[in-house]
């Protein structure tokens, strides 16, 4: 297919899924739009999506490039407080993120994966933000020297504190079911961001003609079942007995393994195609290994609101969870309902300790 005929295709996918007329619908008159949908709203929120989008363009540029300037590779601070290898990527979104959040002063304070503690955002012309933001910089960082599709997460909280001083912890030790937004930037063949404000997922696919994001999948909803479970494997000897029975399951059905090692990457082929995410505890990791603020509450909002189910192999809805510490982790399983049921079934027939 000639370049000219791609880019024809791309914009019709575009023009299909936005407002009669074929008028192409960018991200941010989409986000305006939808404000009115809130009694509360004061246009920070509206900001603080904005700000996101802006970050997402020029860590995407950045991502693209990633391989002909010396932005690839192991970055000299080592570990961050998770305990995961920094690569070169990670510290540069972390930073453009924080930069583009705190320049608005739409949020009051932030949160980051790669961070020990809470960054504070000084009041800009003296307003007093009501938001907090929390995200993962760059979601499975460690394949971008191998060119498989990374991306940000985010998740976007009303604090509880009163406005007129600094944010607290207890701003950000809420449960995901008090998000007010949630979403994701993938970084790969196209870039594509998806979110939600708790009325339904949407998604926009960036368009490097024009520098948008443009509505290309309105109101997407997961599918009922899929044919397809994404764990990494090589742990199967490690996982509890129960976990081991439904992946046996799964083989049994020939259900299709995928697994890309980048969590964003999987929750999207799943968010339109179905299928099951898994990520349960190990010996190394007893209480799970994805972090619960970063990774779990952010996407467990997107596949609700598309009509999908996500639970911990405790059985407890993700959303509910009460955090107490900035950097928990914890077990997911996520995806297509009728799947996670399916799973819930194996949990509760074959776990030794009592749900």
């Amino acid at each position: 297919m000639s370049t000219s005929n791609k880019k024809a295709v791309s914009h019709n996918h575009l023009r299909d899924n936005t407002l009669p007329g074929n008028r192409i619908i960018t991200l941010d008159e989409f986000i305006i739009r939808s404000e009115k949908d809130f009694d509360y709203a004061t246009g920070e929120l509206t900001g603080l999506l904005r700000d996101i989008g802006v970050a997402a363009k020029i860590i995407n540029r950045e991502v693209n490039k990633a391989g002909l300037v010396n932005i690839i590779g192991v970055a000299d601070s080592g570990e961050n407080q998770s305990g995961d290898i920094q690569q070169k990527l990670d510290v540069y979104a972390n930073d453009k993120l924080v930069e583009c959040l705190q320049n608005s002063g739409e949020c009051c304070a932030i949160a980051s994966e790669e961070d020990n503690d809470i960054i504070h955002v000084p009041a800009v012309s003296s307003k007093q933000s009501h938001y907090i933001v929390m995200f993962d910089p760059l979601d499975g960082s460690s394949n971008i020297d191998v060119n498989v599709s990374v991306g940000t997460i985010f998740a976007i909280y009303r604090r509880k504190t009163d406005a007129t001083g600094p944010a607290a912890i207890e701003d950000f030790l809420q449960p995901g079911s008090r998000q007010v937004a949630a979403g994701y930037v993938l970084y790969g063949t196209s870039t594509i961001l998806v979110y939600t404000t708790g009325r339904g997922v949407n998604g926009f696919t960036l368009d490097p003609s024009i520098g948008e994001f443009c509505l290309s999948h309105r109101n997407m909803r997961i599918p009922e079942t899929g044919s397809t479970y994404s764990v990494n494997q090589g742990y199967y000897s490690k996982f509890d007995l129960e976990m081991r029975r439904y992946i046996d399951h799964c083989s049994d059905q020939n259900y299709g393994l995928r697994y890309i090692g980048s969590m964003v990457s999987d929750i999207h082929r799943i968010l339109i195609h179905g299928g099951i995410f898994l990520y349960p505890s190990t010996r190394k990791y007893p209480k799970g290994k994805l972090r619960l603020l970063y990774e779990c509450n952010p996407l467990s909002m997107i596949v609700e609101q598309a009509g999908g189910k996500a639970m911990n192999t405790q059985l407890k809805r993700i959303l509910d969870l009460e955090p107490t510490e900035l950097h928990q982790r914890g077990t997911i399983a996520i995806g297509s309902p009728g799947m996670v049921d399916e799973l819930k079934a194996f949990i509760e027939r074959y776990s030794a300790l009592p749900i």
